[in-house]
């Protein structure tokens, strides 16, 4: 993955509905080379989805429980039948095993604190291998739904063929491939724009030519 995948998973992350068109114009790349790039991090499972974000209020599940969960045995067959049980409960949000104790930090989502308790008491505490649940009222969230870091041009390991920093050229090729506008696209100061040494053609700005003057 280079510094453009890490681009192309940035923008996404912020905006998952843009057309191939808007993303390559985003990530100043022509269309089909933007293309190719989302299908192979959808292949490889870099993207593994799409989705919306919404607001559990407005669908009566603004109560939120963390759960701590201590076992009483951590045998596999345990461990697996739990696990399982634990996945069907659909008001279970996120859940993790962890090293140490608890064994396991769930976060779930109710409309009250009279649903949680029901919840807790008729399906939570009675999953198989469970010895003790301390529950945790969400006050508020501070920070929610963050898209991951992706590591900027300037922090991405080069490969050759890359934009270096500040349009300073390309590494790994030593020749005249630079580029000073804002798009970074790929340009040859003294001959004007043409295709950058990776194959990937540069993006047409609607003015007839593409890529940065020289």
């Amino acid at each position: 993955m280079d510094a453009i995948d890490r681009k192309i998973l940035a923008v996404l992350q912020a905006e998952g509905r843009l057309t191939v068109t808007e993303l390559a114009q985003r990530i100043a790349l022509s269309v089909a080379p933007c293309h190719r790039r989302l299908r192979e991090l959808e292949r490889t499972g870099a993207i593994r989805g799409y989705r919306a974000v919404i607001d559990p209020e407005t669908i009566g599940l603004g109560f939120e429980v963390l759960v701590q969960v201590t076992m009483d045995r951590e045998d596999a067959s345990t461990i697996t039948q739990f696990e399982r049980a634990l996945a069907g409960i659909a008001e279970v949000r996120h859940a993790e095993r962890l090293f140490g104790d608890p064994d396991y930090l769930v976060r779930v989502a109710t409309a009250s604190l009279a649903a949680y308790q029901a919840l807790r008491d008729e399906k939570l505490a009675a999953l198989p291998g469970v010895q003790r649940l301390t529950s945790t009222i969400v006050m508020k969230r501070v920070v929610a739904d963050r898209p991951y870091p992706t590591c900027s041009v300037a922090q991405a390991p080069a490969r050759a063929g890359s934009v270096t920093p500040g349009g300073q050229g390309v590494r790994g090729y030593g020749g005249p491939w630079s580029c000073s506008c804002s798009r970074r696209s790929w340009c040859r100061r003294g001959s004007g724009p043409e295709s950058s040494p990776t194959g990937e053609s540069p993006l047409d700005d609607g003015t007839g030519t593409a890529g940065c003057s020289p």
